[in-house]
């Protein structure tokens, strides 16, 4: 099956479909800038790389897992989804260590390079590594720290909106239980 898997009949809706998710191609950036972040200003043996690295795949891949357990569990896809925004939010902090203890700025959401990496973030309709990697691979570190933050606080963003409209569509459509149900209901009425 493809990558958005359908089931035109019964009970289990369609899923997957991930890529599409903006949170999902801000998460792959995310990811990307990190291992480029980390391979470049820390030493490879620092724990710091293994723990950034890992905030930033948590929260790609629970995005992935959340849309494919969506399925045959609106729960879990909320519980997944809530924790790739946790993993993103730790990374945040990392960035924000990283600058605090070197003594650079954290930057406020109107300064203006912010302004400009949302900019960026709405030139084109699917961003990509690419879109933001003079900033993220720049030469002065707080720029490059302070984009990866800018990035992650877009995607959490994002990532709480979904999460909202998952709440919406838990309480219009139910869960896989109440489609069960209503699948067999369905059946025996036709029968009847």
């Amino acid at each position: 099956m493809n990558e958005l898997e359908k089931n035109t009949e019964g009970f289990i809706p369609a899923h997957g479909g991930y890529r599409q998710l903006f949170s999902y191609q801000k998460s792959e950036i995310i990811y990307d800038g990190t291992v480029y972040f980390t391979n470049r200003f820390f030493n490879k043996y620092d724990r710091t790389v293994g723990q950034m690295v890992q905030a930033a795949r948590s929260g790609k891949q629970n995005i992935a897992e959340g849309s494919m357990a969506s399925a045959t569990s609106k729960e879990m896809e909320i519980k997944l989804t809530n924790v790739a925004r946790a993993s993103l939010e730790e990374l945040q902090i990392d960035y924000e260590d990283f600058l605090r203890t070197r003594k650079l700025p954290i930057w406020d959401k109107n300064h203006r390079l912010v302004a400009r990496v949302r900019e960026l973030n709405k030139s084109t309709p699917t961003p990509t590594y690419e879109t933001f990697q003079k900033a993220i691979e720049h030469e002065e570190p707080e720029i490059c720290a302070n984009t990866m933050i800018t990035l992650i606080r877009i995607c959490t963003y994002l990532l709480k909106q979904q999460i909202k409209q998952l709440e919406i569509a838990f309480v219009k459509e139910g869960g896989l239980r109440e489609r069960m149900t209503r699948a067999r209901i369905e059946e025996r009425n036709k029968k009847k």
